[in-house]
């Protein structure tokens, strides 16, 4: 199985306070506020992913006047909670944003207002004001938090979550009607305070939770007391009663969920891609699965989310994919699956027909983003991994809220209208809008052979720095652990896997690319970069030797490239396998008859395969390297030897044997083989197939024309 890096799951433990008084000691305000706004974010049971914000009013001295003056550090435009620095606050003049509300029009003139935040910074900080900046200036308290908790906004998306609000919290916790974010929920928000001095904070119909205190600590401790006790009263309140109207389905056993999991995402990610290729994210969690199955799952699904922020990743609603989990028939599945991602997208329109405005931005795109399966579990996709992960964790949310609203009221989901207007917000598209132009390889999925080696990792790293996702597949477990580790760490965990086959195994090969489309959705480019290399005159070549050169450099590169075959016609968006080959496939080598054979064989595969793939644009070209000597595990033992002793030399010599013996005087690296393999994946060389780019540093031998 693929290495996920998956997290554990602490739903079932109540929260942890976790604040470090010793740690906290000596700490600014501000530095307070960052380590306050970290501790909330560490636990998605208290705010999702890029959800919730925080602020501290601090007493700062002004580089002009010397004055001291109070200033709003508040979470920045975009930033998550849970990971945010220093450098992720805004920060505003106090007495500026009170005096916006001089100049405020009302409410049909709200979104002007946040042309007029950046005339508030202070201090010249870049960091651009969010939406919720007005929510925290005119709370009078010092420390504000708002954040997303599950069972708070259970009790904001229900029917009667004034009553429950009440019932629940008393007057210490009171309650706000919907209100799309901005200058007039802040104004609200205000004007309870002002009616409710002693209130510890108020719970926003469908949308979350604010609570406040003059001190860090206290406010910090007062968001956990709050949100625990909405957790235990939604315990003590469902104890014994079955979700979602119980179980009208049982799931399938794990094993099968993959297999089912690895033949529909492919077939959604080819009909989801028109308008660019997306990245797939599968869950088949305790929590999904109860969600699934159940007999309200489908009327449920069809109300839509209820905050603002599950909203906006998970689209209007999801798309229910027909299959029966007791009669699991994937065939039939997807026979039926184009028609119903039809269906979406022409609901989809209809939805937006319906709600648009004469200012609207154009209709984005309409494929659903969520795909729930009975008895299998729920797919994401979304225009690279971490958004497809994070949406899956938002509707995860949302099944949570649904779960908590259904069992104690009636669950309602955001009115369509107030649901447009947030995902169609000229604030949020003009945040879209500048967004930085997605890399070359945004959303495309690289599973490379030989990964750990020197080729194989220098090939992934320079198609990461491209934007692609990339499997590493390598036999060497050892070696492959490191090379994703290091790969992980400098480009994230969300893009980079590692899969330990053995390229002769044909159940191995059949297993990965199964694990790969679970993980990503498909795969758009192979790189067979697997190799060996042996030296013997020809009278020594044993058949051993000789029928492990060709499993390994030809069979293996058929049953990749089969099985890549076989992903890429499904997803039908085209594709790129890059063959690495060798100079020695095209010019003979002494010594060297096993090797040299196989890798013709592997260069005449390419060529053949890249005559089947045309006509559902497979391209399939070949990089022919030499004499890569620096980090390649063939060097490492026998060859090199034997090499040297073909070419009589030493070992330190026979780099520069190498070296002298090109054209070019030039050594050849990983990353110039890589730098080929880019070219031959990336769109630059789309209308080149079934053809070789020597990286040699020039061969005549090898010339091939």
């Amino acid at each position: 199985m693929l290495d996920t890096n998956k997290p554990t799951d602490s739903h079932i433990t109540n929260l942890e306070n976790k604040w470090d008084d010793s740690r906290a000691k000596g700490m600014s305000e501000p530095e307070l506020l960052l380590y306050r706004s970290n501790l909330l974010g560490s636990d998605k049971r208290i705010t999702n992913y890029g959800g919730g914000n925080t602020s501290a009013k601090v007493m700062e001295k002004d580089l002009l006047s010397g004055d001291m003056v109070e200033v709003l550090w508040v979470k920045g435009s975009g930033g998550d909670v849970g990971s945010i620095k220093m450098d992720g606050f805004s920060t505003l003049y106090m007495d500026k944003l009170r005096a916006l509300k001089n100049i405020y029009r009302g409410l049909e003139f709200e979104d002007e207002m946040v042309g007029y935040l950046p005339h508030c910074t202070f201090n010249l900080n870049p960091r651009a004001a969010s939406i919720d900046t007005p929510l925290h200036a005119y709370v009078p308290k010092k420390h504000v938090d708002h954040m997303h908790p599950d069972a708070i906004i259970a009790i904001a998306a229900a029917k009667n979550s004034k009553e429950l609000t009440q019932e629940i919290f008393g007057d210490s916790i009171g309650w706000l009607p919907w209100k799309r974010p901005g200058f007039e929920l802040g104004l609200w928000l205000e004007k309870f305070c002002v009616e409710n001095p002693d209130a510890k904070g108020v719970v926003l119909e469908s949308h979350g939770l604010f609570t406040w205190d003059d001190d860090a600590k206290k406010c910090y401790e007062l968001t956990l007391e709050i949100i625990q006790k909405a957790m235990d009263w939604f315990t003590a309140k469902t104890a014994g009663q079955a979700a979602f109207g119980g179980a009208k389905h049982q799931s399938i056993d794990a094993d099968a969920r993959h297999v089912v999991a690895s033949r529909l995402m492919p077939a959604i990610r080819g009909m989801v891609s028109a308008q660019q290729h997306m990245v797939g994210h599968f869950d088949d969690s305790d929590a999904v699965l109860e969600f699934v199955n159940a007999h309200n799952m489908e009327a449920l699904a069809k109300l839509g989310t209820s905050c603002p922020d599950h909203f906006l990743r998970t689209k209007i609603r999801p798309l229910v994919v027909d299959f029966n989990p007791a009669n699991p028939d994937v065939d039939a599945t997807l026979q039926g699956l184009e028609a119903a991602i039809a269906a979406y997208r022409e609901d989809y329109a209809a939805y937006y027909e319906r709600c648009k405005h004469d200012d609207s931005p154009p209709m984005r795109d309409p494929n659903a983003v969520v795909y729930l399966v009975p008895g299998v579990g729920m797919i994401t996709f979304a225009k690279d991994k971490a958004t497809a992960r994070i949406s899956g964790e938002f509707y995860i949310n949302a099944i949570n809220v649904m779960r908590g609203s259904s069992a104690v009221s009636e669950y309602c989901g955001l009115p369509e209208q107030e649901a447009f207007d947030i995902e169609y917000w000229l604030l949020e598209e003009a945040k879209l809008q500048r967004m930085p132009k997605p890399k070359s390889m945004a959303g495309r999925v690289a599973l490379v052979t030989g990964g750990a080696g020197g080729i194989g990792s220098a090939t992934a790293e320079r198609y990461l720095s491209e934007g692609a996702c990339v499997v590493l597949a390598d036999i060497d477990e050892t070696a492959l652990k490191a090379a994703g580790d290091n790969l992980s760490g400098r480009y994230s965990r969300d893009v980079v896997r590692t899969v330990l086959m053995n390229v002769t195994d044909e159940t191995a090969v059949i297993g990965a690319f199964a694990d790969v489309s679970v993980e990503y959705g498909g795969v758009d480019i192979l790189v067979s970069n697997a190799g060996i290399a042996s030296s013997a005159p020809v009278e020594e070549t044993t058949l051993a030797l000789w029928n492990k050169n060709m499993d390994i450099l030809s069979t293996g590169y058929f049953l990749v490239s089969r099985e890549a075959f076989k992903v890429l016609r499904v997803q039908d968006l085209g594709g790129s396998i890059v063959f690495v080959a060798s100079k020695n496939g095209l010019a003979a080598s002494p010594n060297a008859s096993a090797y040299c054979t196989a890798k013709a064989a592997e260069i005449h595969l390419a060529r053949c395969l890249a005559l089947e793939g045309a006509e559902v644009g497979i391209r399939v070209n070949v990089v022919n390297p030499d004499a890569v000597l620096k980090g390649s595990k063939i060097w490492s033992g026998e060859w090199l030897d034997q090499r040297a002793s073909t070419y009589q030399t030493d070992k330190d010599g026979l780099e520069d044997m190498y070296r002298q013996r090109s054209m070019l005087k030039r050594s050849v690296l990983p990353e110039d083989i890589a730098e080929a393999a880019y070219f031959l994946a990336s769109d630059a060389s789309a209308k080149s197939t079934g053809n070789i780019i020597n990286v040699d540093a020039g061969n005549v031998q090898a010339f091939t024309r």
